[in-house]
């Protein structure tokens, strides 16, 4: 939950109870109650997950309610606390990891989400699984073609405002808006909608890390009950759900969920961050068509108006045979303008890209191949397939820093040559938490598996407009 969340949502005099009492589960009892959600998850046929701030205070991202959490701060009138780290470079927990391992095993069906922090959706859940209740810090939608884009920024406005940015889809370009609500916005039915559907089909709701106390978000899980389902609970605090539930477990998410895929047999892959960003090489001759007046761009696929985030300064360096002074980019949009001969040869730029906070490795280099020709073709590799290749190169060779050119294209004017690289700026390993548990491993059986899928900050889905029936209010 970014602070700056905190302080844009409008004021409310109440927001529930807070500062509440931490319980934990003795080291036995825990064990045991560990054994039996291992043993519901590994029979359950229709497995909703319903997840909330706790599993992400593991990320440095604060809680809500906790006695550390941001309103039971402000209600003590305490200072907020800092962030570990900046809120868009936050990474996905062991939770959220292993969440994706059993939606790939076909264990889990469908995932509900109250939080903002995007890290589902980052993690590799797809989209379609996945109702995000109160908005997207990283999304922003299009109110007339319900486009979808997923930024690698944090969206500047809450409460479904409009944005700096526009639709870039074709006979569109309306301006977009954010999707984060704000109190008295409504819960979008194109995510409450499939939320209330599973949960009612669902034999088990899993409650991860929430309170439960924000209606109607809140009473998705006992939809369940009707048709036979079960409600598991696993927050540090009591919940106005506890006595409806079939278990409750006072413990840390992390360890719970990982001593659960211990007992499962399943391993929790690595997360690996792919950002994208673009280099762009714009040219026009000289007046009296000796030299050739070049701008070299480092920045953003978002459009324009985007920030690059993940750089924090760009050093670049030429070939001693062209005596060009070397430069040092540290302010965005991060352009060099530079003059060279026409007759001069194809020559490289190297490109030493200095990452900001949050990122696992400090710098990495690219050189850029100069000869001012225009491509004729543009790139027509498979955009996720390389994606998946360097993730799957990252984990084999587990280092930051790694690039892979995804895109390359042409624009006339100005004469432009394009290119899209995507590049490895975190790779967070998961151990396991055996010994933890000296509980026998339960039987996995035979579960069936799909291909991996890349958070690709490119891709759109639709969605459609909030109903005011399902106001988001405080209970």
């Amino acid at each position: 939950m970014s602070l700056g969340y905190a302080e844009k949502l409008s004021f409310i005099e109440d927001v529930g109870n807070v500062g509440m009492t931490e319980f934990f589960d003795s080291s036995h009892v825990l064990q045991e109650k560990v054994e039996r959600l291992a043993t519901m998850i590994q029979k359950s046929k229709h497995l909703v997950v319903f997840t909330g701030a706790g599993i992400s205070t593991s990320c440095g991202i604060p809680d809500f309610r906790g006695p550390k959490g941001i309103w039971t701060l402000q209600r003590q009138g305490k200072a907020l606390p800092e962030a570990s780290l900046p809120f868009h470079r936050a990474t996905p927990s062991v939770t959220h990891m292993a969440l994706v391992e059993l939606e790939k095993a076909g264990i889990m069906t469908f995932l509900i989400s109250q939080n903002i922090d995007g890290l589902h959706l980052r993690s590799g859940i797809p989209r379609e699984k996945l109702a995000e209740l109160h908005g997207n810090s990283f999304m922003e939608v299009c109110p007339s073609c319900g486009t979808e884009y997923a930024r690698d920024f944090e969206i500047e406005t809450i409460g479904l405002k409009e944005t700096a940015r526009r639709c870039s889809k074709a006979r569109c370009g309306s301006k977009l808006r954010d999707t984060v609500l704000d109190w008295e916005d409504a819960l979008p039915p194109k995510e409450m909608d499939p939320a209330e559907k599973h949960c009612k089909m669902a034999d088990l709701v899993l409650c991860l890390g929430t309170s439960l106390q924000i209606t109607p978000a809140c009473n998705l899980p006992l939809k369940c009950l009707k048709g036979g389902g079960k409600i598991v609970i696993v927050n540090l605090q009591k919940t106005p759900k506890d006595k409806k539930a079939s278990l409750v477990i006072h413990g840390r998410v992390d360890k719970v969920i990982t001593g659960v895929m211990d007992m499962l047999n399943m391993r929790i892959h690595p997360f690996v961050r792919i950002d994208l960003f673009q280099i762009i090489l714009t040219q026009a001759l000289s007046l009296d068509k000796k030299y050739v007046n070049w701008t070299l761009r480092i920045s953003s696929v978002h459009g324009k108006q985007a920030p690059l985030p993940f750089v924090k300064s760009v050093e670049v360096s030429f070939p001693e045979s062209l005596n060009m002074k070397a430069a040092v980019l540290h302010k965005q949009p991060l352009d060099l303008k530079r003059r060279t001969a026409r007759s001069t040869k194809p020559f490289d730029i190297v490109l030493k890209l200095n990452f900001s906070a949050g990122c696992k490795c400090s710098s990495t280099r690219i050189k850029i191949p100069v000869d001012f020709e225009i491509p004729t073709e543009s790139l027509k590799e498979d955009k996720d397939s390389i994606i998946q290749n360097l993730k799957d190169r990252v984990i084999k060779d587990p280092s930051c820093g790694q690039t892979a050119i995804v895109e390359r294209r042409a624009v006339l004017v100005p004469k432009s040559d394009i290119i899209v690289h995507a590049i490895a700026t975190n790779i967070t390993e998961y151990g396991s938490s055996s010994g933890a548990f000296e509980a026998s491993s339960l039987s996995n059986g035979t579960l069936k598996r799909r291909n991996e899928s890349s958070f690709d900050s490119g891709i759109s889905w639709t969605r459609t407009k909030a109903r005011k029936k399902n106001s988001r209010h405080r209970r």
